[in-house]
């Protein structure tokens, strides 16, 4: 087996959820932690401001506008400041990444006490129960090694009423569009993200990652295992991208 076998290997151990899913993802974030917003908005063509925009919406903060919210998976905090900023919103964010150099690559959006950064995992969150008013992951969930109990464990840290928001990359189940989708997913992206990254499969991952995430109706219903109730999702821009919505009863 080449070197070039070897890592395209490694990469769908690691998106398929092998037993080092866990450190590769840690060390793949980490090591691109300093383009990562940069790249973002690059080859989303800036789409994915307006998708975590309508996470925000969905979260429905303003139930509680003074409360305390986590932004799982924080990575460089984006919308943990973006919550921060919105017009009527008094509450705090906790924003949890077990990747450092992703939350110290955003540490310039942190707003003193209203944002903080937390070095945690998605699986053991430094929280008691029911301590926060609301959740939001973006673009996060499908990195980690156990989602199941992911979920368990967001599920317990919400309040009764309180809302966990996903935000995550999709298929498109149109011919065409899921055609366009994958050639400029699996072609493109992964040649411009380890161009301006520097990192060789970082940019490969993403696609991979993606393919074995759950489709959108699993997700849901993992999500009503994990304890969540009045369960929904819908789709964003032709399905590239998913909105999940569960509650704490």
């Amino acid at each position: 087996m080449t070197v070039s076998d070897l890592d395209a290997q490694v990469v769908r151990d690691a998106a398929a959820g092998a037993a080092g899913k866990r450190g590769y993802v840690q060390r793949i974030f980490s090591e691109i932690a300093p383009r990562y917003d940069l790249l973002n908005r690059l080859l989303s063509l800036g789409i994915d401001r307006a998708w975590r925009t309508a996470a925000l919406r969905a979260l429905r903060w303003e139930r509680v506008p003074a409360g305390r919210y986590l932004d799982l998976c924080a990575g460089t905090l984006d919308v943990g400041a973006a919550l921060v900023r919105r017009p009527g919103f008094a509450g705090a964010v906790v924003g949890a990444d077990f990747a450092e150099p992703m939350l110290r690559a955003g540490r310039s959006k942190a707003t003193g006490v209203r944002l903080a950064p937390v070095v945690a995992d998605a699986v053991q969150l430094p929280l008691p129960d029911a301590a926060v008013d609301g959740a939001i992951v973006a673009f996060g969930i499908r990195n980690v090694a156990q989602l199941d109990r992911a979920l368990v464990e967001v599920h317990r840290v919400l309040r009764p009423g309180a809302r966990f928001v996903i935000l995550e990359f999709s298929t498109p189940r149109f011919p065409l569009v899921r055609a366009l989708y994958l050639f400029y997913f699996h072609h493109i992206l992964p040649i411009i993200g380890g161009l301006i990254s520097g990192h060789a499969t970082a940019y490969r991952y993403l696609p991979e990652s993606v393919k074995h995430f759950p489709e959108r109706d699993v997700l849901a219903a993992r999500l009503r295992a994990a304890g969540f109730t009045d369960v929904s999702w819908r789709a964003l821009t032709f399905g590239i991208a998913a909105l999940h919505i569960g509650e704490r009863a």
